[in-house]
């Protein structure tokens, strides 16, 4: 992975480009300005909900670039494309860039709620542990699923809506989180089998990964009829009633027409029909708790 010829500002500028992961950060960034703006409205400070956003980004951006260091070895086996394989940005460099997203995601944090950087660490903690060894391991769907969940919150406390029914987005977020996980994993878990990846869904199987999927959702939505109905949080009954037929629609669907004894194929259709429900449950949880 030593550079081999002198490289442009073109060169470099791509290479941390390509480093920044910038399809799935683009998505996190739009997640989290989605939630701020909306646990906001009515009441929005732009200058608020920017340091929200920029906090987030400069701190996904550290994850993706260490995540790179970290993988660089592995990546220089199978993956030429990456671009610390291919010369355009050294380990060095990429190590430092790195390093200074987080100084800068913990600069940014100073000037917001105390809460937002307690959970931000925590996000921070989690992923550069996947970087650092828990990525191949079964611990790795459970750190994925906890990080996103924290998400929302991390938002909610940015623009100081944080309530005591806000915490409920956690739970709900990681049980939706493991499902999706172990969805995504489904389509490649011979694969990583093969390869000695120790995932979630490598260690449960192909026949507890897809039972687990409709269970892990019909256990979270439970979760919040419960919290529903005991008056911990507040919910019309039109929205409750939405996340009950989505959610008896989705595991109906998931049970009579997908499973481990369908063809390899119906797997990305299953893991599309689990990431929309999770998505669908989530957006609706969040509005519970947020308004």
């Amino acid at each position: 992975m030593e550079i081999a010829k002198k490289r442009s500002f073109a060169d470099i500028a791509l290479g941390f480009f390509l480093l920044s992961h910038p399809g799935p950060v683009a998505f996190h960034i739009a997640a989290v300005a989605a939630f701020a703006i909306f646990a906001a409205w009515g009441h929005l400070v732009w200058g608020i909900i920017a340091l929200v956003v920029a906090a987030h980004a400069a701190m996904q951006l550290s994850i993706s670039t260490i995540n790179d260091y970290c993988d660089r070895r592995l990546d220089a086996l199978g993956k030429p494309d990456k671009p610390l394989v291919r010369g355009l940005v050294t380990p060095r460099e990429a190590l430092v860039a790195g390093i200074l997203m987080m100084l800068l995601m913990l600069a940014l944090l100073l000037l917001l709620n105390p809460l937002a950087l307690v959970i931000s660490l925590a996000y921070l903690a989690l992923g550069q542990g996947y970087n650092l060894g828990l990525k191949s391991t079964p611990w790795s769907g459970l750190v994925f699923s906890l990080a996103i969940a924290l998400i929302p919150l991390y938002a909610l406390a940015g623009v100081n809506r944080i309530t005591p029914a806000s915490f409920w987005v956690v739970p709900v977020g990681f049980l939706v989180g493991v499902a999706l996980n172990l969805a995504n994993s489904l389509p490649d878990v011979e694969g990583d089998q093969a390869g000695g990846a120790r995932t979630l869904a490598v260690m449960l199987g192909l026949k507890w990964s897809f039972l687990c999927c409709p269970l892990l959702i019909a256990v979270a939505v439970a979760l919040m009829v419960s919290l529903i109905g005991l008056g911990v949080v507040a919910a019309p009954f039109w929205l409750t009633l939405a996340l009950l037929v989505i959610a008896f629609a989705a595991i109906g669907t998931m049970l009579s027409f997908f499973g481990p004894q369908k063809s390899k194929e119906t797997r990305q259709r299953y893991f599309y029909l689990v990431a929309t429900t999770c998505l669908l449950l989530g957006i609706g949880w969040f509005i519970i708790v947020a308004v």
